[in-house]
């Protein structure tokens, strides 16, 4: 039981409705974070305008932000994002084994090389902040990725965390 009042998608109107019908065409779901972002509009708005930024990002791929996603949620322990990640890295043709490995190192990310270093940076910064260093920025910058570009992934990194906070304190459904 959701401990505050959210928008159900079969009440939904105006933008909550337009954001909710976008997200069932073209993803099959109305993930549960955003679904409890609509208890505040200026909130689902932020979420859905964030969603929008990423999937169109000129340099941060899909597969990229999946892995971010996914692998900070195991790191959160946040269910909902972890089942829904896994099932996007499944859907790009990822299997067990390959996400094994890249959660026990992602450097074992199966993406490019310049990929892997970013996903590898954001798990760094996740779990060690204080240990992030200039040489860790300048091997970024090293393999062709912008201050813009590491900020933007770690950004969407540290997103997972509040989204799991919120998930967790608000009690909202943390299956798939």
């Amino acid at each position: 039981m959701v401990l505050i009042q959210t928008i159900e998608p079969e009440k939904a109107e105006g933008q909550a409705k337009e954001i909710y019908d976008f997200m069932m065409e073209n993803a099959g779901v109305i993930p549960a974070p955003l679904q409890l972002a609509s208890a505040s509009p200026w909130l689902l708005d932020n979420y859905w305008q964030s969603i929008q930024y990423f999937s169109q990002h000129p340099n941060l791929g899909f597969g990229l932000l999946s892995s971010i996603r996914y692998l900070v949620a195991q790191e959160y322990d946040y269910a909902f994002c972890t089942g829904f990640n896994k099932k996007m890295l499944h859907m790009q043709g990822l299997t067990e084994d390959d996400i094994d490995k890249m959660e026990k190192d992602p450097f074992q990310a199966p993406l490019d090389d310049k990929d892997r270093a970013m996903v590898a940076f954001v798990m760094k910064a996740i779990k060690t902040p204080d240990a992030v260093e200039k040489q860790d920025v300048d091997q970024l910058h090293d393999v062709g990725w912008t201050d813009s570009d590491i900020m933007d992934a770690l950004a969407h990194g540290t997103n997972m965390i509040a989204s799991s906070i919120l998930m967790k304190t608000f009690k909202m459904d943390q299956t798939c």
